[in-house]
């Protein structure tokens, strides 16, 4: 049982989702440098555009809860980061399909930054609006793929500084107690939004279909567009019949817009037996 091994710590293979959503924060990380660095026009507020501003999101810009999660502006903190991705990522993608894993870690960024955008709308109707900072970085998405973790292998040990042994329900209770005391800090915004990130992830775990909400996603619009092509041929049987009945002739479609062949006629006499 897998929920019951100690995990060393090593990071798992370099592929599929995992690597996907590497690649991607690591290319929106050089991307964002490249434009800042050329200096080109706009590049200045490129942060506050992608970033999660609340007032921005209430204003229109309903990009910002995905997209902050691809803004990364220190070096040492996007390092930090991806490996804390790749390696907790890797790990669930070991056990799981990989639409699974993209699916859980786009509900827990979204879910993070709704967490963002509530909080800030709850303290502008009492009237207290403390420290607003731009939500940045992809903690969201990783918290709540610890607490997937916590709830899924929670017997599981993981090695805690290289030296101490400690389950991943106690990991994951460990890191929701630090984002809670934050709550009380300045970076309030950001220990909320983690917190949100792992009811988001709580919610898929529980709402989620078994294979993913992304591929069930998937899989329904090659259901929809399957109709649509279906109810086209139909469409098009219907007119054909039609022309072929100007024309003097019958021909006959099924329900899918298949022709339906017409069986030759058979001989009144006995010599096909023979």
């Amino acid at each position: 049982m897998p929920g019951y091994r100690t995990v060393q710590f090593a990071f798992p293979e370099f592929s599929g989702t995992t690597r996907k959503l590497i690649l991607w924060n690591l290319g929106a990380y050089f991307l964002l440098l490249v434009v800042q660095a050329l200096h080109l026009p706009g590049s200045g507020s490129l942060v506050a555009w992608l970033g999660l501003l609340p007032p921005y999101f209430l204003h229109g810009l309903l990009w910002q809860p995905l997209t902050y999660s691809f803004v990364h502006l220190s070096l040492v903190g996007t390092a930090l980061e991806l490996l804390s991705l790749w390696f907790i990522a890797g790990f669930l993608e070991s056990f799981h399909p990989g639409p699974w894993v993209m699916g859980l870690y786009a509900a827990s960024v979204i879910g993070a930054g709704l967490t963002a955008v509530a909080i800030y709308a709850v303290e502008m109707a009492v009237g207290r609006v403390d420290n607003l900072a731009i939500l940045t970085g992809c903690m969201g998405g990783i918290f709540g793929l610890i607490t997937a973790i916590g709830i899924l292998y929670g017997e599981m040990e993981f090695q805690l500084f290289f030296v101490l042994g400690i389950k991943a329900k106690y990991l994951a209770i460990l890191y929701g107690l630090i984002a809670l005391a934050e709550t009380f800090g300045d970076q309030k915004l950001y220990a909320f939004a983690q917190l949100g990130g792992a009811l988001a992830a709580y919610l898929y775990l529980r709402l989620a279909p078994r294979k993913g909400l992304m591929f069930d996603l998937s899989e329904g619009w090659y259901g929809l567009r399957n109709r649509y092509y279906r109810w086209k041929r139909r469409r098009a049987a219907s007119r054909f019949e039609v022309y072929m009945r100007k024309q003097g002739r019958t021909v006959r479609f099924d329900s899918q817009g298949r022709l339906i062949e017409e069986e030759p006629d058979k001989p009144n006499d006995r010599s096909h037996w023979n």
